[in-house]
Parts: structure tokens; sequence; C-alpha cells
């Protein structure tokens, strides 16, 4: 066990970490309250597998095309308020995506839904890892952990809506009116001030020697060799196989379960809620074996676990090992973004920032290209072969899991006083 020196927050810190953590619980929650209801729209639209896939694949399309725009939005309004801002439209976008009479609507409204949940991402992750540099210390795993949370929380509440017959604008008004109120009370506890705080102490002289290594590489500009670009680019498949895993939980889980395994419409529900609720477990269990086995181990074995856990499942199909298949997928994948995200801010020969907002921009092509290549086989071949996916997914993961680093050893005067400290 390791125990880290850590600088003790002061009372705004550990406000504006709750109020991040309420932010990132409300954006899982807020679109989760729609996955299980996918089928039900599925069914009133009267449109094939192929036809739906196109038409989820409007909300990582809309995050696509406005994911760079975010960095603007996060400048002039700050990233608290940017968060706020966004969540509410995302709110609004999946009411009328629930609404929706037309697939053409439909999609359009989740196009708009996914444009905002981008602007959502990348401003509460700013804002969390501005909390973050006022702690000294990691906390940003947690907030995803949050979002798991939310997630689970979300799909549970469509399953009892569900359950309950509740009708669907009925529902999705009450999910977001609630979300809502919670992310403009959340707004009150963020950080105030700019988002550009100078760095204090340590921290800062850290900064600075980074930031001269840097120039001294690279003359003071971005300098990729070839190798940054191959572990860049290794980072982009590894982000997107987590993507890919996540997507199909998000758009497909319900519906395999219910149309293919013939399983209620409240226990299709549970493919979802498993896959998230894992993938949160993996997310609290993930510092800590990252701490003791190294980043490249842990992708590893969650590769293989995806893999295996998924590809049995539908190898022998039934609801229960369905069910237990997508929750091996999530506890999988748990930690390949942040991974991949944190690797990619390091990368040497790349401005500071530029590895990462590549990463988090390009990787959801995973949301994006999913849906309809999983729909077309679905059609096709049926969405049990579709599903293949994600142990293709987990597949890859353990071919390019080596760009990630491994243990890091400890100096054993370290360890001694760490030691000590636990005792």
């Amino acid at each position: 066990m390791t125990i880290d020196v850590l600088r003790r927050p002061g009372p705004a810190e550990r406000q504006a970490r709750a109020a991040v953590a309420v932010l990132f619980f409300t954006n899982g929650a807020l679109f989760a309250n729609l996955l299980p209801r996918y089928p039900q729209i599925k069914a009133d639209l009267g449109i094939g597998n192929a036809a739906y896939g196109l038409a989820v694949a409007a909300f990582p399309a809309g995050a696509v095309v406005a994911g760079l725009a975010a960095g603007v939005l996060v400048r002039r309004l700050g990233s608290a308020r940017a968060a706020v801002a966004s969540t509410l439209l995302t709110a609004a976008g999946i009411l009328v995506a629930g609404l929706s009479q037309s697939v053409v609507l439909f999609a359009m409204a989740l196009f708009l839904a996914g444009a905002m949940d981008a602007f959502t991402d990348v401003a509460q992750n700013a804002h969390g890892l501005r909390v973050q540099r006022r702690y000294g210390r990691s906390i940003i795993n947690s907030f995803h952990a949050i979002w798991s949370i939310g997630a689970v929380t979300g799909g549970a509440m469509a399953a009892g809506a569900i359950a309950l017959d509740l009708p669907l604008g009925v529902h999705l008004l009450i999910s977001g009116v609630l979300f809502g109120i919670a992310a403009c009370v959340a707004l009150r506890f963020c950080l105030p001030g700019p988002d550009t705080e100078p760095a204090e102490g340590a921290e800062a002289k850290e900064a600075n020697e980074e930031s001269r290594e840097r120039a001294s590489a690279g003359g003071g500009r971005s300098v990729m060799t070839s190798r940054t670009r191959y572990v860049l680019a290794a980072l982009v498949l590894i982000a997107t196989a987590g993507t890919l895993v996540e997507d199909a939980g998000n758009s497909w889980a319900a519906l395999y379960l219910s149309d293919s395994l013939n399983a209620s419409a409240a226990l299709a529900a549970s493919g979802f809620i498993a896959l998230v609720g894992a993938q949160f477990v993996g997310r609290i269990l993930g510092d800590r074996l990252v701490d003791r086995f190294g980043q490249r181990a842990v992708a590893r074995a969650g590769g293989f676990i995806a893999a295996a856990g998924m590809g049995l499942a539908l190898a022998v199909p039934t609801v229960p090992g369905t069910i237990l298949g997508f929750a091996a997928a999530g506890f999988g994948v748990a930690t390949l973004v942040p991974a991949a995200m944190h690797e990619a801010d390091e990368l040497p020969g790349l401005k500071p920032g530029s590895g990462l907002t590549i990463v988090s921009w390009l990787m959801r092509l995973g949301f994006l290209l999913s849906p309809p290549i999983v729909g077309l086989v679905a059609d096709e071949a049926g969405l049990r072969l579709g599903l293949l996916v994600v142990p293709l997914a987990g597949a890859l993961v353990v071919v390019l899991a080596g760009v990630l680093g491994a243990r890091k050893r400890r100096p054993a005067s370290d360890e001694g006083q760490e030691s000590a400290a636990v005792r």
C-alpha cells in the first residue's frame, strides 16, 4: 500500500470538487435516461436497424463537428458556466429526440444533444483539472467514476419509467428538469475567476522546467517524430476501442436483449446498466491497479477481459450471460480513455495540450462509426454478429497496449517513507 504526501484542500476546493462531481453525474444521467428507450423509439418510428444506426450516429456526429469549438466556448464563458449552459441544452435536445415523430427530427435533435454534450465534456473536464491543480494530486479519475454512477442512475430511472409505463415525454421532461436544476445549483460552488490560474510553488517550478525542456527539444516549436506519430495514432485507437465498447452498451444492449434474446423491456435495460456499472467499479479500482501493475498491464488485462467476456456471451447467447458479457466489457475498458488521454498529454514534440485535444476529439469517431456499421451488419447477418465489434475492440487493445506506460519503480527511500506513513 502506498500513500502520497497530499496538500490539504480548503473549503472552496472541497466545494468545487463536489460541484464538478455533480456536473459529471448529471452529464452521465441525462443521456442514460434516453438510451433504454431506444427500442420504443425505433418501434414508434418504424425503422430498420440500418436507419436506426444512422440516426443514433447523429449524436456522436454532433460531438465531432462541435468538438473543436468547445475551447472557444470555454474561453468566452469560463469552464463552469460553459458546462452548465451546455448541460441545459443537452437536456433540451434529449427531450426533443424522445418526442420526435420522424426519423429526421430524431436525428437532428440527437445531433444538437451530441454537440452540446461535447461542450459539456470539455468544459467539465477543464474545470475538474483546475480543481485538481488546487488539490495538488490526481482526482480526475474520480470524476469519471461519478459519471458512471450518473449513467447507472439514469439507466435505472429509465428502467423504472418503462416498468411504470410512464410516457416517454413525461419521463424525459422530469429527467431534464431534475438534472438541469442540479447543474445550476452546482455552478454556485464552482471555482470563481479565470480558468488560466498560475500554478504555485513546486507545481509552477515543474511546469516551467517542462516548458523549457519542450522548447529546447523542439526549438520552441512543435516537432513530431515518426515515433510520436505512431504512439499518438495507437493512443487514438486505444481510446476509440473504449468508445466502441461503450457505444455497444449505449446503442445496442437493450435492443439485442429485447429483440434477439426476447428479454422484457425493463430487463433489457440491464445490459447498459451492467456495462456502465462495471465501468464505474473499474474506474474506482483503476488508480490502485495502475500504481501496482502499470497502465500497460492493466490495459492489456482489461482488453482480454472485454474480448473474452463478450466473446463468450455472443458464442453462447443467454440473457444472464449477455448481461455479464456487457459487464465484463465495461470493466475491461474502464481505464482506457483516461490512460490514452494522459499518455497523449505527455508526448514529446507536441505543444502542451495538443495530444490530449487530438485524442479526445478523434476518439469520438468510435461513437460516430459504430452505430451505422453495427446496424448494417445487423440487417445483413443479425445483431449478434454486429456486436462482435466488442471483442474485436478488446483484442485491438491487447495488441496496442505496449505504447502505454509500464509500472514505475519508486526509489527505496520513498517506499520506506510511505511504509512509515502507513504505520
